[in-house]
């Protein structure tokens, strides 16, 4: 991957900790799609996936990014009014029609289309044996390579010698060769896994059974009906209410995306919440994501994200190239896309990243006005992109990996840099180490790939590096990835290095020039995880990404992988006694409290040993990027044979409180020598404070269409006020997402609100609530909800919940002190 700018800090090493600009919510006014593409006038097709790039010039599947959107088959049209009705069924479609002439006249014994009932209800079979019935949506929804009935109403009885053919549409200029234009002959077979058959003819109605490919295209068509009779043709007009969606299929074994577990399908594409874990290994903290993926609106905002990028509708049905798209869309580089990434600790002009509890307001917002959301950082990208890809149809998962590397050299290692004294260089680190990445793996077959690289795809939204000019990311094969195959595509060199790459320590010489003086083999991807199948627990996964460290395996992975690097023979320099051992501690620290970090010694020699030893300590983003040092120690230590001795560091709050960034992270570096053996000492330790939960609780039984109050409470952990509160609420199939203002609320004091809400579907659901202030973020907390049907009815939609872009001021019902 390419160097891209770099500017925000708190993002990129090598920058100072004051507050740049705001990154601008406005995005700036997009250029004709042909003419603002960087590398030599290459299109993004060209520089980001090959095998959409081959394309001629007339191809208007191409076209200029939709004004409005609402061309045919368009995917984000503006809902009609009472799209979201009760779960009744809708009425049937009927038309005038038109006979071959195209004048509208019906000739007698005409076999006419009354009316289409596209059985698209969600309580029909239709939208059951897909597993679409959690939609909030009218209309049909099918998964591909697999069959759905219609009925349709004729104007007389159905002869053997009528001829039907049923006709599906997408984009601005179908085409039957680029699978764009589907027309399915009734009874006599179609191609490449299309087809029709009567099923049942009873008076004027004719039921069939239609299949479609397990390689269509995914998204919105325009469906209409073909008949020919002795008396003449006749098309049925298209119809709004007739359109129909359909998407990638994991329950397909002649899709790719097919996944072979039941449990996994209702996991990775029907769970609509799940966990996002952050922190450090030591301190793993882990918050409550509503993906939403059925809500109303969000399947048009997916395609939206396609439509806006202009992805050829041809190129629609293939997952590594709509993946590798969303990971391109979902930030805004390059594209306008879904959200702004914002590193620097200012988020006065959007949302603070910490406050987002899901992904509903944040693609709504995008489908609605079509500007880029302000703001996001890794856990926001990733969230979106499951939200999305699940939407799809395609397994996905949200995935933690805990000191992950930013190579920005390709060398594939993290380079640091220290003066004689071993204090940082921090101008020189451009590399850096995040306490935490989170990004996504999707599973599908990788028939653009060797034999043995289907699976587990890696693909990353949140800008870093360029991949083809593009800020992009994936996918990439998991496996891949594990054995070092950095020549893989999609962007395995980045990826690898981010998991199981090393941490090289270079020391500054008296003369000027740089020597190696550690290498520190486990400090990169010491741990992956996510979300378990089934439960909240958290599921470690590093065993997929990389072989047990230390092994032969895994050494042979990282220095394959760093021979095709920058800096193949990094390794070459190597070697120096170590017989002190160290071990840095650090309590579990909470926000607003005195802490105090130490660091262990050990003397495994058989003389004694004088160590030196320095302690830095100062703020850093999660990204790894520090502050400046604002507390440190140096002490000489004697060790005797097989000895330990113990270094302290105490910390008060008023010593760190100015120094504060986002999620209260702190970067202890400690670096020592070994007077008689000329060993060097060198570690960096990342550790965070800890801060409160929202307590939640239901007030009440939960039933569809029935009122529910939630009490929240919450306790300020810090002895200072916090200003301008605003605190989220959201749950799928419960709230729709909404922001409340509360004002301030004073130092230590308790406070607690009631909120009510209207469930809208059944089931166990998810509600989920945070707090930001500009003193304190990152605070969150949630309820499960298992909501009874309400009585005598399947199901239920409305628009209960509040707007969620309409602020509205809450007084608190209690407040108290410490």
């Amino acid at each position: 991957m390419m160097d891209g700018p770099r500017s925000d800090v708190g993002r990129w090493g090598g920058n100072p900790l004051q507050p740049p600009t705001t990154p601008s919510p406005e995005p700036e006014p997009e250029p004709d799609r042909r003419s603002r593409r960087g590398g030599g006038g290459r299109s993004f097709w060209a520089r980001c996936c090959g095998c959409c790039s081959c394309r001629n010039a007339a191809d208007d599947d191409w076209g200029p990014e939709p004004s409005d959107s609402r061309g045919r088959g368009s995917s984000s049209g503006t809902r009609r009014p009472g799209s979201r009705g009760s779960d009744s069924r809708r009425p049937v479609s009927r038309g005038s029609g038109v006979n071959a002439a195209g004048d509208g006249t019906i000739q007698e014994g005409m076999l006419v289309v009354n009316g289409v009932d596209l059985l698209s209800s969600r309580s029909d079979q239709n939208r059951r044996e897909h597993h679409t019935d959690e939609y909030e949506y009218d209309e049909l929804i099918v998964r591909r390579g697999q069959p759905f009935h219609m009925l349709l109403l004729l104007s007389r009885t159905y002869e053997s010698s009528d001829r039907i053919t049923l006709e599906l549409l997408i984009g601005n200029n179908p085409e039957v060769g680029k699978g764009t234009h589907v027309i399915i002959p009734v009874g006599k077979g179609g191609s490449g896994g299309w087809k029709a058959q009567v099923v049942k003819a009873s008076g004027q109605n004719l039921n069939l059974r239609v299949h479609t490919s397990p390689n269509a295209i995914i998204g919105k068509f325009q469906f209409t009906v073909r008949t020919q009779s002795d008396a003449g043709e006749f098309q049925l007009p298209f119809d709004p209410r007739n359109e129909i969606y359909i998407l990638f299929n994991p329950w397909c074994p002649e899709d790719i995306v097919y996944v072979d577990h039941e449990d996994w399908r209702q996991e990775y594409v029907l769970n609509e919440s799940g966990r996002i874990y952050y922190g450090t290994e030591a301190q793993i903290g882990e918050r409550t994501w509503n993906y939403g993926q059925f809500d109303h609106g969000v399947l048009d905002a997916c395609l939206y994200i396609l439509d806006r990028r202009g992805m050829p509708y041809g190129g629609r049905g293939d997952p590594v190239s709509v993946s590798r798209v969303i990971s391109a869309m979902v930030n805004s580089l390059d594209d306008n896309g879904v959200l702004i990434g914002n590193w620097s600790g200012d988020y006065s002009r959007g949302t603070n990243p910490s406050a987002w509890v899901g992904s509903v307001e944040i693609l709504l917002s995008y489908l609605r006005t079509g500007y880029s959301v302000p703001y996001g950082q890794c856990w926001v990208f990733a969230g979106v992109t499951t939200t999305v890809l699940r939407c799809l149809g395609l397994a996905t998962r949200t995935v933690t990996n805990f000191n992950s590397a930013h190579d920005t050299d390709t060398s594939l290692t993290m380079d640091i840099y220290f003066d004689e004294n071993m204090k940082p260089l921090e101008h020189l680190n451009h590399d850096s180490v995040w306490n935490f990445h989170v990004w996504n793996d999707c599973w599908m077959k990788r028939p653009d790939l060797p034999s043995g690289f289907d699976g587990w795809q890696v693909v990353d939204a949140t800008p870093q590096e360029t991949s083809s000019g593009i800020f992009c990311c994936g996918p990439c094969s998991v496996e891949s990835i594990k054995n070092g195959l950095v020549y893989m595509k999609y962007d395995t060199p980045f990826i690898f290095a981010e998991v199981n790459s090393d941490k090289v320590y270079w020391q500054r010489q008296d003369d000027g020039s740089f020597k190696i003086v550690y290498v520190e083999e486990k400090a990169i991807g010491t741990l992956i995880v996510t979300k378990a199948i089934g439960s909240n627990m958290r599921e470690d996964i590093t065993y997929l990404y990389k072989h047990p460290e230390g092994s032969d395996a895994e050494r042979k992975a990282v220095e394959t992988a760093a021979a095709h690097g920058s800096k193949p023979n990094v390794y070459a320099n190597r070697g120096s006694a170590e017989d002190v051992a160290m071990q840095v501690e650090a309590q579990d620290a909470v926000m607003g409290q005195d802490l105090m970090v130490s660091v262990m010694l050990t003397n495994h020699s058989s003389s004694r040993r004088t160590v030196k030893l320095h302690l830095y300590l100062s703020v850093t983003f999660y990204t790894g990027v520090s502050g400046t040092i604002f507390k440190e120690t140096k002490k000489e230590v004697e060790l005797a044979p097989g000895a330990s001795d113990r270094v302290t560091m105490p910390v008060a709050y008023e010593e760190y409180r100015p120094h504060l960034v986002d999620q209260g992270a702190m970067l202890l570096n400690v670096s020592g020598h070994v007077k008689e053996s000329g060993q060097v000492l060198a570690k960096q330790h990342t550790f965070r404070l800890r801060t409160p939960d929202l307590s939640l609780t239901l007030l009440g039984a939960a039933v569809v269409g029935q009122e529910c109050e939630v009490q929240i409470v919450f306790k300020n952990p810090l002895p200072v006020t916090l200003t301008n509160v605003v605190f989220r609420l959201e749950g799928s199939g419960l709230q729709r997402p909404k922001i409340l203002n509360v004002g301030d609320i004073g130092g230590n004091e308790t406070v607690t609100l009631r909120q009510t809400f209207v469930p809208v579907r059944p089931g166990p659901r998810q509600l989920i609530a945070s707090l930001d202030s500009p003193q304190l973020s990152q605070v969150h907390g949630v309820i499960q909800v298992d909501v009874a049907p309400a009585p005598g009815d399947g199901g239920f939609f409305s628009d209960a919940g509040g707007d969620s872009h309409l602020g509205e001021t809450i007084p608190m019902a209690s407040r108290g002190g410490a």
